[in-house]
């Protein structure tokens, strides 16, 4: 399973309001829970090892558990917060870094202009870099994170003005 693809498992169980999904396969057994519980990932050897919600364990999933991602809708501008500019949140738990690498230049600067689909940032999740890509075309009007600060599931990251 592709970090791609677990993003959009877990978005399908928010989208949906599904609380509890559980894996089963001969080597492994992944549950994910919503809410106040701290799910727990058993191990081959039965060793049980603590989890931060909402935050699976990456897996092979027998395609017929997996439930079917719930089609993309193209994002509208928030009208509360932000009238006029798309919000692009985190996808997932995790390190939020500007820059593929701590010497290199960030990806994108406040003004800049950016296309669909262009890499903004990386969310590092569980050992993983998780490139995160803008959902509309525009320019970067804000940055709402710093360099290095842990992210929740669907905290803002950018404001773009879409054009």
């Amino acid at each position: 399973m592709t970090p791609k693809e677990l993003k959009q498992i877990l978005q399908a169980l928010v989208e949906h309001g599904v609380n509890e999904l559980t894996l089963e396969t001969p080597d492994y057994k992944l549950t994910v829970r919503r809410g106040g519980e701290v799910p727990v990932v058993a191990a081959p050897q039965g060793v049980a090892a603590p989890v931060p919600a909402p935050v699976p364990v990456p897996a092979q999933a027998p395609a017929e558990a997996s439930p079917a991602p719930a089609p993309l809708e193209a994002p509208k501008p928030q009208e509360e917060g932000h009238p006029g500019y798309v919000e692009v949140r985190a996808p997932i738990v995790g390190t939020f870094y500007r820059a593929p690498a701590p010497d290199a230049p960030p990806y994108v600067k406040e003004g800049d202009r950016v296309e669909k689909g262009q890499v903004l940032c990386i969310i590092e999740a569980m050992k993983l870099m998780n490139e995160i890509e803008s959902e509309v075309s525009g320019t970067v009007k804000k940055i709402l994170v710093q360099n290095g600060e842990p992210v929740e599931y669907g905290q803002p990251l950018f404001l773009i003005q879409p054009v």
